[in-house]
């Protein structure tokens, strides 16, 4: 078994066994996909808010955030792309998404790691900056792995009204022999 097969189905078990019992356990009302979508939003205003914060405290120039905005970008695109391929996600049926971003997920997961190592070294007067990016890392594999998941088909709604009659069925039937039958 080579190395990627190794990553596919360590991708394969998180996915299974970690997100997907996540997601079954979400109220109806919010699906898993659009609580993706919010996640993956929320990581590209944390990057945002990370760069513009370093700039704005004189930790980086404009021209040395260049590559940062570039990867924001390219985050937003990400976003935007996932947005127009949203609406073949359907209740009940397999996510196409779910294939299309296999290599993705865990490719993100690295990153978010080497995020966190560089918060947890970065100087103090950086660190509140690597440490909005380590959090809108985490919040994109939360929102990648969400995004990944089947969405369960709705709930039968099974109503019973209390002054709706029951029926029962008569033992022997209409004929007699049973409970107020005449002879």
């Amino acid at each position: 078994m080579s190395i990627g097969d190794r990553i596919n189905q360590i991708d394969s078990w998180l996915l299974e066994h970690v997100w997907q019992p996540i997601a079954d356990r979400l109220p109806e009302r919010w699906p898993a996909i659009d609580i993706g979508m919010s996640c993956q939003l929320g990581a590209i205003l944390l990057s945002g808010v990370a760069i513009a914060m370093m700039i704005i405290v004189g930790h980086m120039a404009i021209g040395d955030a260049m590559f940062n905005v570039l990867v924001w970008c390219v985050g937003l695109a990400f976003f935007v792309g996932i947005s127009r391929v949203r609406q073949l996600v359907r209740r009940g049926q397999p996510n196409p998404l779910r294939p299309m971003l296999s290599g993705m997920r865990p490719m993100s997961i690295p990153f978010a790691l080497l995020a966190a190592w560089q918060g947890a070294e970065a100087p103090p007067q950086l660190a509140l900056g690597c440490w909005f990016f380590t959090l809108s890392y985490v919040v994109f594999v939360i929102g990648i792995y969400l995004i990944s998941c089947e969405q369960r088909p709705p709930k039968q709604r099974t109503a019973r009204n209390p002054r709706r009659a029951v029926l029962t069925p008569l033992e022997g039937g209409l004929s007699g022999g049973g409970m107020g039958g005449r002879g």
